[in-house]
């Protein structure tokens, strides 16, 4: 269970960083996206385990590939 603590706080790093880069608040991304804005918190912090779905569109909603929430450039 360790590895997947560090794989969702990573993943929400990278959300958060993504987020910031292209100017949106948490609000901003969670009404782009089809969620609510304590999810996304959630998302980044690390304390939920999204789906791929939810992912999917969070990536969309930030105008970038899924892939990109989970490698560093």
């Amino acid at each position: 269970e360790r590895g997947h603590d560090v794989v969702l706080l990573r993943l929400g790093e990278r959300v958060r960083l993504l987020r910031r880069q292209v100017g949106l608040s948490q609000e901003e991304l969670a009404h782009r996206s089809g969620m609510d804005r304590t999810y996304i918190s959630q998302i980044e912090r690390g304390v939920c385990n999204p789906s791929v779905v939810a992912l999917l569109n969070v990536a969309k909603a930030l105008d970038h590939p899924l892939g990109d929430l989970f490698t560093e450039n």
